[in-house]
C-alpha cells in the first residue's frame, strides 16, 4: 500500500458553489444522491481571540482562563482571552498603531482582542505618549465595562495592535447552533502586568507551557475544546515567543485555516482539520455538517457514502493494505450496480458485496491486476445471474506470477461505463470514465463518476500513504505522468473527492483534490531529489546503503518496502542521464 505517512496542510479558501456536470452544485455530489436532507448550518459570528506568550525557563508559555460554568458556550473551558467583534473595534483604526502589511481586517481583529484582554483579564496591550508600554496606573485608571477605546485616547495610549499577529484562522463546526469566525492572534505579554480575571466571563488566569495543558487535559484535569486543543499542538513546536511572531510576520496570513467536521468513532463524536484523514469523507456524506457517519473501520457491513455509493472493505488489513482494500459499488436498485475493484478472493467478502447490490450487478471493474484488488472479480461473477462482465486492463509481461489478470474485455482510455434506469424520481444515469494511469502498475487505470464529480484511484493515490512503484511493473515516470493527467482530469470535471482504495475519503474543500495531488507529486520528487543526493554522496552504495539514507525518516521496518520504490527511482535518474 504505501511506504510512507505523509499528510497535506493547506489553506481553506472561500468559494462559491458553481453549476457543474449534469446539474450538480461544484465541490458536492448532485443533491439527489446525498443520504441526508440537507440544513443550512448557523451564520457564524464575527469574532476575535489573542494568545499571550512568554518565554519561560523551559519553553513558551500561554496565558489561558477558565470560563463561567454557566457560559453559553465551553463552560469551564480553559480557553486563550478573547471575544465578539464590535463596531467600536472597526471606528478605532485611528487610535492603533499598524503595520504596512496589517489589512484592515487584522487590524479591526487585533483591535478586538487587545479590549477583550482588559476586559476579562487586565491585560493592556497599549503604548503611553514617550513609546513605554501602558502599567499598572494606566490600568487602574481604566473602567473594564466602559467604551474602552475612548477611555484610552483620553489617556493618551495607543493600541498597540502593530504588535499583535494572526496566527490562525478557526471557523466554529457546521453542526453546533452558536458558530464563530474568529481569528487566533499572538502577541508577546507586557512585561510588568499581571492577569487579573473579571469574575464574570472569565477565572483563574494560569501561564501554562502548551505540552503541559495537553497532558492535563489528557488525565481530565484540564477540559479545553478541539480549536485550543489543535491550537496547542502546533504552538508547542516553536522554542520562544520571537518564533512564533516571526512566523505569523513572514505571511500576514493564518498559519492555517479550519472549519472542522464531526463524525463518529467508537460511538464518540470525533472532530478533523482539513489535513487530517476523515476529513473528506465527512465532507462527502455530511456537507452541511450533520454527525450521522460512523468512521469505524470494519469489514461486516457495507458503508453508504452516497445513494448511489456503496464502500465495502474486504478484511485484508495490513501493513501495505492499511485497513483492507476498499470495493465500491457503485449506481442503485433502479440502474443496477457497477462493482470496482472486488478485492481478494474472499468468499464471504465477495458474498456481502454481492447482497450489497442485491445481486444486480451489471459490471465488474478492476483498476489493476495485484493480488488484493481482482482475484474477487470471478468469484463474484459466478454470483451472479446475469453473469456481469469483468472489464480492466490485462496484465503486462512484467506482472508478477500473483498479479496476473485477463480481463473478459479491455477498457479503452477515456470510455464511459453508463447505468441508466427509472426510479421514483424520474430517470437516473450513472457514467463512470475510464483514466488509463500506469505507473504503480502497467495495467493501472482510475474511474471518474461524472455526475458526482469522484474520482476513483484505485492504488495510484491513497489517504495517509504514498504507493509503492515496484520495477518492473512499476514505473516511476509513468506514474509523476499519470498523476498529471488525473490533476487535468480534476480540473476538466470540476472533481473535489477522491476515493482511494485504501482509506478514506480524500477532499472536502476547495481544490483539494487537485492540490492533493500535486502535493503527492511534490512529495515524490522531493524524495527524488534526496536520492539524487545520496548516490552522489556514495556512488558506490547499494540499495540498502541508499534507503537507509534516502528513507532515513522512514521506520527501518518499512525500509524493504521502500526499497521497491527506490529503484523505481534510481532506474528514472539513470534514464534521465543515459
Amino acid at each position: 500500500m504505501g511506504d510512507l505517512l505523509i499528510g497535506f496542510t493547506r489553506t481553506l479558501t472561500a468559494r462559491q458553489p458553481q453549476p457543474a456536470f449534469g446539474g450538480r452544485i461544484q465541490g458536492m455530489a448532485r443533491p439527489t444522491q446525498l443520504l441526508h436532507p440537507q440544513r443550512e448550518p448557523a451564520s457564524p459570528r464575527p469574532a476575535a481571540t489573542v494568545l499571550l506568550l512568554r518565554d519561560g525557563t523551559t519553553g513558551i508559555e500561554v496565558l489561558m482562563t477558565r470560563r463561567s460554568m454557566t457560559a453559553s458556550f465551553a463552560p469551564g473551558a480553559y480557553v486563550f482571552p478573547g471575544g465578539g467583534v464590535d463596531a467600536l473595534d472597526a471606528a478605532s483604526h485611528g487610535q492603533a498603531t499598524r503595520r504596512a502589511t496589517q489589512s484592515d481586517l487584522h487590524l479591526t481583529q487585533a483591535i478586538a482582542a487587545i479590549r477583550e484582554s482588559f476586559e476579562e483579564l487586565g491585560v493592556l496591550l497599549a503604548r503611553r505618549s514617550d513609546g513605554a508600554c501602558a502599567g499598572h496606573d494606566d490600568i487602574a485608571a481604566l473602567d473594564r465595562k466602559a467604551p474602552f477605546a475612548a477611555q484610552c485616547q483620553a489617556r493618551g495610549l495607543t493600541l498597540a495592535a502593530r504588535e499583535v499577529f494572526v496566527l490562525a484562522h478557526w471557523i466554529t463546526d457546521r453542526d453546533l447552533p452558536r458558530r464563530f469566525d474568529v481569528p487566533f492572534l499572538v502577541a508577546r505579554m507586557p512585561e510588568g502586568q499581571t492577569p487579573v480575571a473579571d469574575e464574570s466571563e472569565q477565572f483563574e488566569p494560569v501561564w501554562v507551557r502548551p505540552v503541559d495543558a495537553l497532558t492535563q487535559h489528557k488525565a481530565g484535569q484540564f477540559f479545553i475544546i478541539f480549536p485550543t486543543i489543535r491550537t496547542l499542538e502546533r504552538l508547542q513546536d516553536y522554542a520562544t515567543v520571537d518564533a512564533v511572531l516571526q512566523a505569523c510576520a513572514a505571511t500576514e496570513q493564518p498559519l492555517w485555516t479550519s472549519c472542522p467536521r464531526a463524525g463518529m468513532l467508537a460511538g464518540h463524536e470525533a472532530r478533523y482539520m482539513e489535513h487530517e484523514q476523515p476529513y473528506g469523507e465527512l465532507a462527502l456524506v455530511c456537507p452541511d455538517g450533520q454527525i450521522g457517519h460512523a468512521l469505524d473501520w470494519q469489514s461486516e457491513q457495507p458503508v453508504p457514502l452516497l445513494k448511489n455509493l456503496i464502500r465495502l472493505t474486504a478484511p485484508n488489513p495490513g501493513a501495505m493494505t492499511g485497513p483492507g482494500t476498499n470495493s465500491y459499488l457503485v449506481g442503485d436498485p433502479a440502474t443496477g450496480y457497477i462493482a470496482i475493484d472486488p478485492g481478494p478472493a474472499d468468499a464471504e467478502h465477495i458474498e456481502r458485496l454481492w447482497r450489497a447490490a442485491g445481486g444486480n450487478i451489471r459490471m465488474i471493474v478492476c483498476t489493476h491486476s495485484h493480488a488484493d484488488h481482482s482475484p474477487g472479480a470471478k468469484p463474484l461473477q459466478a454470483l451472479c445471474s446475469k453473469h456481469p462482465p469483468i472489464l480492466g486492463l490485462p496484465s503486462a509481461p512484467t506482472a508478477r506470477k500473483a498479479s496476473e489478470f485477463t480481463p473478459d474485455r479491455s477498457l479503452r482510455n477515456l470510455e464511459l461505463l453508463k447505468l441508466e434506469g427509472r426510479g421514483p424520481e424520474g430517470d437516473l444515469t450513472h457514467t463512470l470514465q475510464v483514466i488509463h494511469t500506469p505507473g504503480h502498475a502497467a495495467n493501472h487505470l482510475c474511474l471518474v463518476l461524472l455526475e458526482d464529480g469522484l474520482l476513483f484511484s484505485g492504488d495510484h493515490i491513497l489517504n495517509g500513504s504514498t504507493t509503492v512503484i515496484d520495477p518492473p511493473d512499476g514505473d516511476m515516470t509513468a506514474y509523476l505522468d499519470s498523476l498529471d493527467t488525473l490533476s487535468a482530469a480534476c480540473i476538466e470535471h470540476k472533481i473535489e473527492f477522491i476515493l482511494p482504495a485504501h482509506g478514506y475519503v480524500i477532499g472536502g474543500y476547495a481544490g483539494e483534490a487537485a492540490g492533493a495531488i500535486t502535493h503527492l507529486k511534490a512529495h515524490r520528487l522531493k524524495r527524488e531529489a534526496k536520492i539524487i543526493k545520496v548516490m552522489q554522496a556514495h556512488p558506490d552504495g547499494t540499495l540498502e546503503d541508499w534507503v537507509t539514507q534516502a528513507y532515513d525518516d522512514v521506520p527501518p521496518r518499512l525500509w524493504p518496502v521502500a526499497k521497491r520504490s527506490l529503484m523505481a527511482h534510481v532506474a528514472r535518474i539513470e534514464a534521465a542521464l543515459s
